[in-house]
């Protein structure tokens, strides 16, 4: 099972009304962080079997132009285990719900995803063994808004295969999108 973890693409500055922040939408920003992901994830030639999202509007519409622009034709699943307020249990248990498909993309928030992350790389048994900088063992993963990371789950602990940082896939979108006409000699 191949696990997309996607944060949740640009959507503005937090609002101190935690009701009104549950549907604050993407920004023109993260509308076009979207539409650049999902340009390199085609050129890769990645589909989802199911794509998983939190219920907080930011995050629907991130999967929802995520999925649609990579050819996802199924309902996005809102789930609230990709809630900012979820439990690493929770992510558990979506994911054995989820684990009879192959590639799974999930959408979400920070800090949880962050740690839902950490948490899979290095499992609670070996962080109890191991301390990396005083976070719990958790391994040490920056996921900003936009970016992507995919973890292989077939054995074992999951083993992070890649993870597209958002500035990273504006330069694979910029360079696969250049048109300029090369340069003919005249002679």
């Amino acid at each position: 099972m191949n696990i997309y973890i996607l944060r949740h693409a640009s959507a503005g500055l937090r609002r101190a009304n935690p009701i009104v922040d549950r549907k604050r939408p993407l920004d023109k920003e993260g509308k076009r962080q979207c539409l650049q992901l999902a340009h390199v994830l085609n050129a890769m030639k990645l589909q989802f079997d199911v794509v998983i999202s939190s219920p907080l509007k930011r995050s629907m519409q991130t999967a929802s132009l995520v999925g649609t622009e990579t050819g996802y034709e199924a309902p996005i699943v809102a789930s609230a285990a990709l809630a900012p307020d979820a439990t690493f249990d929770q992510f558990q248990a979506l994911l054995r719900e989820y684990a009879e498909f192959e590639n799974v993309l999930v959408v979400g928030h920070n800090p949880n995803l962050t740690g839902f992350l950490g948490s899979l790389l290095v499992p609670a048994s070996a962080s109890s063994a191991i301390s990396m900088d005083g976070r719990g063992g958790l391994a040490p993963v920056r996921l900003r808004k936009g970016s992507l990371a995919r973890l292989n789950m077939t054995r074992g602990p999951a083993t992070l295969q890649w993870l597209l940082d958002q500035r990273t896939v504006r330069s694979l979108y910029a360079s696969s999108t250049d048109r300029s006409r090369r340069k003919t000699s005249r002679k």
